[in-house]
């Protein structure tokens, strides 16, 4: 039986065909490289004491439909005002309901970095992200082959961004440190099945080495779940769909940021 994210690669694949018909890829390679804004620092973002708030701006996700409806630029100013250390940007299209266009819309209207929230599996990507104003790439490594993984996370790393890896077990934590990653993200997302394994995170994240940016990504819900990450080491987590529904977004974000930089809260200054 096909699964879901198998659905989400096959269609990645037929999009960025079609876009490299109309863009070849020696062109997205010249814009990424001399029209693009200057990359955002999203490590000095990163680090620092506490655990850090990712917001993302999510219209929709394969499990649920549409999620929100929402002004992505007003809802971007909220998550900024409320002290969100970056902003993600979904640019798949079929599944999620972003795009490239609306990323960079978001970008030229905050100051704080952007994760491009995408399935990477060709630098014709990682190129067109960066003419989009993308600071951040996630690389899964579940996705990958090795080689693969560590060309595509040298090239991320040439054009001056930082790349998110994202692993869900161990074997494949293993595999991100050996392919360089220096910001590994684990998923509590397992899109083969669409569950969520919340306990992914404590048991991968006490053994990576303290030098990588550990961040937690899916089911993140409330401030105290937030500080649980925390305490098992993640310098941030990325939340979206309890914000973009939240009857405030920025007060949520600023109740988040509180919570992940309160003196009790581990973090990356306490460790």
């Amino acid at each position: 039986m096909t699964s879901v994210f198998d659905t989400i690669i096959a269609g990645v694949k037929e999009d960025v065909a079609a876009r490299e018909a109309v863009v070849s890829f020696r062109e997205i390679k010249e814009c990424s490289r001399t029209h693009a804004p200057p990359p955002r620092d999203v490590m000095k973002a990163l680090r620092g004491p506490g655990c850090k708030l990712i917001a993302e701006i999510k219209h929709a996700a394969p499990h649920v439909g549409i999620i929100a409806h929402f002004d992505p630029v007003h809802l971007a100013h909220e998550f900024e005002k409320g002290g969100a250390a970056l902003i993600a940007c979904h640019t798949e299209q079929r599944n999620f309901k972003g795009s490239l266009e609306e990323m960079a819309l978001v970008r030229s209207n905050v100051t704080v970095p952007i994760l491009c929230r995408d399935f990477i599996i060709d630098p014709y990507q990682i190129h067109e992200a960066r003419c989009f104003g993308a600071d951040m790439i996630p690389l899964r490594v579940g996705a990958l082959e090795q080689s693969h993984l560590i060309s595509l996370l040298d090239r991320v790393e040439s054009l001056g961004m930082t790349a998110l890896v994202e692993v869900r077990t161990v074997d494949e934590a293993t595999r991100a440190l050996e392919a360089g990653a220096q910001v590994i993200g684990v998923n509590a997302r397992d899109f083969e099945t669409m569950q969520l394994n919340r306990k992914a995170f404590g048991e991968i994240a006490p053994g990576l080495p303290h030098s990588v940016i550990k961040i937690a990504l899916s089911g993140v819900r409330s401030p105290a779940e937030l500080y649980d990450y925390a305490a098992s080491g993640a310098d941030a987590v990325v939340m979206g769909q309890s914000l973009v529904t939240a009857d405030s977004p920025g007060a949520f974000t600023r109740a988040l940021v509180c919570a992940g930089l309160h003196p009790a809260c581990p973090g990356r200054g306490q460790q």
